[in-house]
């Protein structure tokens, strides 16, 4: 099982940018499909963007297509997802997830293994 330590989130404005990170130990994390997911009060967890093992293919929501970026670098054993022009409708806990499957879902009941989460508060 791996396990994921997510890193880099903070208060920022409108309009910034913030570059989250999700390290993982454990099992061999190029095995792994990855995602980035973010939970608000009062909302359902929501799937944000999914990157397949080798980084080949990347899905994103139609909130954050254009502004988010997901990537991986499978010999550092991370995943980051850089967040551009930010609004404050991306306020939220954001989770990093593994999923041992080899299709690039976005499908949350598909992953299984999560991080902790890091809190990102966008103010107008």
């Amino acid at each position: 099982q791996v396990q994921l330590v997510e890193a880099g989130g903070g208060l920022v404005q409108a309009g910034d940018s913030l570059r989250l990170s999700c390290a993982a130990s454990g099992r061999t994390f190029s095995s792994y499909t990855m995602g980035w997911f973010r939970k608000t009060p009062g909302k359902d967890r929501e799937s944000v963007a999914v990157i397949s093992r080798s980084g080949g293919r990347t899905v994103y929501a139609d909130s954050v297509k254009g502004r988010f970026t997901i990537s991986r670098d499978n010999a550092k054993n991370t995943v980051y997802l850089q967040m551009n022009s930010l609004i404050p409708e991306d306020t939220a806990v954001y989770y990093c997830a593994a999923s041992p499957l080899p299709l690039a879902t976005m499908a949350i009941e598909r992953y299984d293994t999560w991080g902790q989460g890091t809190q990102v508060t966008v103010s107008s």
